[in-house]
């Protein structure tokens, strides 16, 4: 029950002040009141407090903190949670660069979706539509922790998406059967050759070929396992979802590179399969620039300088993807082997290139053999 009263008194200097009050009782039966200037301001807060108490997703004012607050109590969660270094920063970013500027002293307890789409169309106009997505999604994960903190009844932030205006994502570069097949023809290094094979027959992303240890790869059972990473910091942790944890099966080619590597591998304190020559977790620059780069330089594979590798190690990935998309693989299965954390991710990267059909007998094989008879 709510009911709508008139306030008069005299300030400090003898003016006569009237306001309205609105008192109430919330969803927990505490009774509060919020003050008002003008009756129809009142009348319009009222109703919409009575619906919220009803729904049990009103939040009083007093009881509410700014987004600003909210922002600094989300960065110490994901930092407790042991997110990694980058992705903690860029969220702070996010936070300080972004959010706080446009709405960190409105209060979660007034803050509507109104207002959020409002945000979300100043973001579209500052920031490109990726960036302006990834700081919505920010604001909305915000929100998340303090109503799982009790700080607000309801996340107003859901629903309200970046459009792209129609625009298709950015073209994925999937290097072509002939120059895979050159790629690991000029890996005459056993270093090279083992890197390029779980690579391409793989699917590995970089971070998870430089945190590789020998224990993760089961030669006799043609398998190899990734239950970790290297950040960009050089730190090893788990892979950044629990679908990156997974088993790939290995073709014969890789099977026979990883065992002539093993033996030529320096030993290091982790067991990794690539480390540094110091013995420690090799840099991402120094995996691409140091090992396969030179190979594709001396397959012809450059930039139009001339100095630079033609592909990134994440192409590799790519192309992995479209081999066993082109064997037929399921898109659940290559979703899981990929470590992708939704089928929706493995569609909206890879959806063009899928035929609806599953086969799985030799398909590790069959994707070997297809590189090496079409570049003949």
């Amino acid at each position: 029950m709510t009911t709508i009263r008139k306030r008069l008194w005299t300030n400090a200097k003898g003016d006569e002040k009237q306001s309205w009050l609105v008192d109430y009782r919330d969803q927990s039966g505490k009774r509060r009141s919020k003050q008002f200037s003008r009756k129809k301001d009142a009348e319009a807060w009222q109703v919409g407090a009575a619906w919220q108490v009803s729904q049990g997703t009103h939040t009083a004012d007093s009881q509410s903190i700014t987004i600003e607050q909210a922002g600094k109590l989300w960065i110490e969660t994901v930092t407790l949670k042991g997110r990694e270094a980058t992705t903690i920063a860029a969220y702070d970013q996010h936070v300080r660069l972004h959010i706080n500027p446009l709405c960190g002293a409105v209060k979660l307890s007034r803050l509507t979706k109104p207002n959020v789409i409002a945000y979300r169309n100043q973001w579209m106009k500052d920031l490109s539509a990726p960036m302006a997505s990834r700081v919505l999604k920010s604001l909305r994960m915000l929100i998340k922790d303090a109503q799982e903190r009790g700080l607000v009844a309801q996340n107003v932030a859901l629903g309200v998406t970046v459009d792209s205006g129609g625009r298709s994502r950015p073209q994925i570069v999937i290097p072509p059967k002939k120059a895979l097949a050159a790629i690991l023809g000029h890996s005459g290094d056993d270093q090279a050759l083992a890197l390029h094979c779980l690579a391409i027959f793989a699917g590995l992303r970089a971070s998870e070929l430089r945190g590789l240890t020998w224990q993760a790869i089961d030669i006799s059972g043609a398998m190899v396992a990734v239950i970790q990473r290297a950040d960009a910091k050089n730190n090893i942790g788990p892979p950044k979802s629990q679908a990156g944890r997974r088993t790939i099966p290995l073709p014969n080619m890789a099977l026979q590179a990883l065992r002539k590597w093993k033996l030529a591998c320096p030993p290091s304190p982790m067991d990794l399969v690539f480390p540094s020559p110091s013995g420690k977790v090799m840099s991402h620059p120094a995996m691409l620039q140091g090992i396969s780069g030179p190979v594709q330089i001396a397959c012809g594979l450059k930039t139009p300088d001339g100095e630079k590798p033609l592909y990134g190690l994440h192409a590799f990935r790519h192309a992995c993807a479209s081999l066993w998309i082109e064997q037929n693989v399921s898109p659940k299965r290559i979703q899981t082997w990929m470590g992708h954390s939704s089928i929706q991710v493995t569609f909206d990267t890879y959806g063009h290139l899928f035929n609806q059909a599953e086969k799985d007998a030799g398909i590790a094989d069959a994707v070997e053999t297809a590189i090496f008879e079409d570049a003949t």
